[in-house]
């Protein structure tokens, strides 16, 4: 089945694409969430009229996603939490921890873009990557210092 996308989706292509995928994949989830639409004559034409509103449209979205990006390199924030005396902390720090004192710090980033192999559990300086958008990419600075 030919859909057009309406929106970016990692590995599959940019909104205004028009791309081949899977019936079920199209049916059950592309369509009903407005990520794409069917490929006809008709919507094909629509497209045509459409491509450079999505295409500006999708380039907003970028220039703000980077403006994002620039402002939050080099960024280091400073998370204390109780420890022992090697340096063990008691619990970790997660994605979610790292999410809520980037909000106190006024930036809106989800858990699910902060991107951690593993919750951080002991005392020290981390660089996290944080995935942006499909490809903006920024680290920034943890530093994890046991409370006293």
């Amino acid at each position: 089945m030919e859909v057009i996308l309406r929106k970016d989706i990692p590995k599959l292509g940019k909104a205004g694409d028009v791309v081949k995928v899977k019936d079920g994949f199209a049916r059950n989830y592309l369509i009903p969430k407005g990520l794409a639409i069917l490929a006809n004559q008709k919507t094909l034409k629509a497209l045509e009229k459409e491509r450079s509103i999505i295409l500006a449209k999708a380039e907003r979205e970028r220039k703000k996603t980077q403006s994002l990006a620039e402002k939050l390199q080099g960024m280091t924030l400073t998370l204390y939490r109780k420890a022992v005396e090697e340096g063990r902390l008691y619990g970790s720090v997660t994605a979610s921890d790292i999410a809520k004192a980037l909000a106190d710090k006024g930036f809106e980033i989800e858990k699910k873009q902060i991107v951690l192999d593993e919750p951080i559990k002991t005392v020290g300086n981390y660089e996290v990557n944080l995935k942006l958008s499909g490809d903006i990419y920024v680290f920034i600075r943890v530093e994890v210092i046991e409370e006293k």
